[in-house]
């Protein structure tokens, strides 16, 4: 079993969590300072672990919500940081609304790599919520996030996130920085929600997008036909794949397509 020293605690890394801890103060400062956080916005840090991230956060702002899921992370967070609101529980379970109720949350957060999706469409299903989200994950996660159209990396995840969001890649991490040592390289990503929403549907969005990239190397003819009327979509279009389209041709799409009966 791995275990992580610091300041004389010594705790064992749950593989099954996803924990690498972040080493390197200046990434740390260098995240905080692109994600623009200020003293009176109302922050929110994914997962604080040894709170490598959070004593940065705590140079500009003297208290704010940290959520940890790892019992004997949250015992450290809160005996070494007791002027921060901690949450000891899932991120996956925490009711953002709730947290925003006096004003829209900053989040923050090195995000654990086996829940990364996850936790995007947890945010972006509460974007009401949420000022915006400066996060570091696994570098291809990222890299799919700003995909662009007819790509390998463009699919589902990018459509959704950015039909939706101001995506920008920030900087890329290296592996060395992290403890334990991950076997991939890291990245950190902007996320801030749109004004206004390009569907009135988002639920129904989501589920096109994913009908139209099931089987991505069919046509959107062979994907949709089961699913949804196509009387007014264009031949040309049809026989395209999904993939290469931009999000603004998958939303105009969508606006074309009627939902089949069930049964």
């Amino acid at each position: 079993m791995t275990k992580v020293e610091y300041k004389h605690t010594e705790i064992a890394v749950k593989k099954k969590l996803g924990q690498n801890f972040l080493t390197d103060r200046n990434i740390t400062r260098k995240i905080v300072a692109l994600s623009g956080a200020g003293p009176s916005d109302r922050i929110l840090e994914i997962g604080p672990g040894f709170g490598a991230l959070t004593r940065e956060i705590l140079e500009v702002a003297p208290s704010f919500t940290v959520v940890e899921k790892d019992r004997a992370l949250a015992a450290f967070i809160r005996e070494e940081y007791p002027q921060l609101h901690l949450l000891e529980a899932d991120f996956l379970e925490v009711d953002l609304l709730a947290l925003a109720a006096e004003g829209p949350l900053r989040v923050l957060g090195n995000i654990p790599y086996s829940i990364t999706t996850p936790i995007l469409f947890k945010l972006l299903e509460n974007r009401s919520a949420i000022m915006s989200a400066t996060l570091m994950m696994q570098h291809e996660v990222a890299a799919r996030l700003v995909a662009a159209p007819s790509t390998k990396e463009y699919g589902i995840l990018a459509v959704q996130l950015q039909a939706f969001s101001e995506i920008r890649y920030l900087f890329k991490v290296g592996r060395k920085v992290f403890r334990p040592q991950p076997n991939v390289d890291s990245a950190v990503i902007s996320m801030v929600p749109k004004a206004e929403a390009p569907v009135d549907d988002a639920r129904g969005f989501s589920r096109f997008v994913r009908t139209a990239f099931h089987q991505r190397r069919k046509t959107l003819l062979n994907n949709l036909r089961e699913t949804y009327a196509l009387d007014e979509v264009g031949e040309a279009t049809l026989k395209l794949r999904a993939e290469a389209l931009s999000v603004e041709e998958l939303v105009q799409l969508f606006g074309l397509v009627r939902p089949l009966p069930a049964g």
